[in-house]
């Protein structure tokens, strides 16, 4: 073969006939010399054109500065622009590599490579597996880019992780941080605890089994296929392992058992506790009693349905009756009360207040007790 060399450029090619191009090729090198017998050169390869060649059965490779690899992909035919200084691969399967290391493995229909050798491109179908923490992302366009450590999956992203599956219109990762980010319509689905997660960013760290979104989230709980709860927020930190959500600002969670609405700008939902805490003003309404509580603190006990309350407790049935304390335990299934601290109890029908220490009873009936300390009553006429 005589071919003319042009400028040596950074990567290489297994495959004959891009010896003409200045790339070191199967068992040619530029001006005839030997060179790496990696790949044998494919008889059917042919210049298609005077600025392209097209050739088959090739193997592709990038080195950074010290001679590492940082990609290898093998493809069933390949042509190379020389005008455009492209090599577009069909059917490529290969290795990305992060210092030397293999981090993805990826296949496409379709691969684009620039010669500076910067950045690599795959398009259609493509399957990019990471070897070190098995995350499997699929989509129809990927962007490599190694001196960032930066893999881009577009276009009707998948992604899965054991019990994790997600879907998004971008997805960018980090190979040593083992980060996943998740852009544009996320749903995330986890499968113990059993939840689905709505946003439009999402942050997936994969070692630690955490998903962080930092702006509007619905996150919903399933017990089989029936949605049991929902939590919202602008914000939220979901441990996986721990099982232990995270909500903030505007939080709030609603549950089916027992009926509750908890409002607050931090919740903390242990799911394998079945508790809800807040060291923050929080708002607890029972739908069906329509009873309303406002405290400083809260801990609902959402298993055996029994919700503390701390400082400033105010507690407002659906008649306008109100109870007033600085501690306050209502047990849900009875819906009995009992208020400690500073108790101010209020109706209208009849019109009456009592105030003392202590507050035992069922305020949505009426029926309240007070006692503790001086006991004062006040007819109102």
């Amino acid at each position: 073969m005589n071919f003319n060399c042009l400028p040596s450029i950074k990567w290489r090619l297994l495959a004959a006939p891009l010896i003409s191009v200045g790339l070191v090729l199967g068992v040619f090198g530029c001006a005839g010399q030997n060179s790496h017998k990696q790949v044998s050169p494919s008889p059917s390869s042919s210049p298609t054109t005077k600025n392209e060649l097209t050739f088959n059965d090739v193997t592709l490779e990038q080195a950074d500065e010290q001679g590492r690899p940082v990609w290898k992909v093998q493809g069933k035919q390949a042509s190379y622009s020389r005008e455009q200084k492209l090599a577009q691969v069909q059917k490529p399967s290969g290795e990305l590599f992060i210092d030397g290391k293999v981090v993805y493995k990826i296949s496409a229909q379709q691969a684009q490579i620039e010669q500076n050798g910067k950045q690599l491109f795959l398009t259609g179908k493509i399957v990019a597996t990471d070897t070190v923490n098995g995350v499997v992302l699929r989509g129809n366009e990927l962007e490599w880019r190694p001196k960032e450590d930066l893999l881009i999956v577009r276009k009707q992203i998948r992604g899965t992780y054991q019990q994790i599956q997600a879907t998004a219109e971008e997805a960018r990762v980090n190979s040593r941080s083992a980060r996943v980010d998740l852009q544009g319509k996320v749903i995330a689905q986890a499968t113990e605890p059993a939840l689905q997660m709505r946003t439009t960013h999402l942050i997936w760290e994969v070692k630690k089994q955490t998903l962080i979104g930092d702006r509007a989230i619905a996150i919903d709980r399933y017990k089989g296929k029936t949605i049991s709860d929902r939590a919202t927020a602008n914000g939220a930190n979901v441990n996986l392992k721990t099982k232990v959500l995270t909500l903030e600002p505007k939080a709030q969670i609603v549950t089916t058992q027992p009926p509750l609405q908890i409002d607050s700008n931090s919740l903390t939902w242990d799911l394998n506790a079945q508790v809800v805490t807040s060291n923050q003003p929080v708002k607890v309404v029972h739908r069906q009693e329509q009873l309303t509580v406002t405290a400083n603190q809260g801990r609902m006990n959402l298993g055996n349905e029994i919700v503390h309350l701390m400082g400033n407790v105010f507690a407002k049935g659906q008649r306008q009756q109100s109870l007033n304390a600085q501690k306050l335990t209502w047990y849900l299934p009875t819906q009995l009360v009992e208020g400690e601290g500073s108790v101010v109890y209020r109706q209208l029908e009849p019109p009456v207040n009592f105030t003392g220490q202590k507050a035992v009873g069922k305020l949505q009936e009426q029926n309240i007790t007070v006692s503790g300390g001086r006991v004062v009553t006040t007819f109102i006429p």
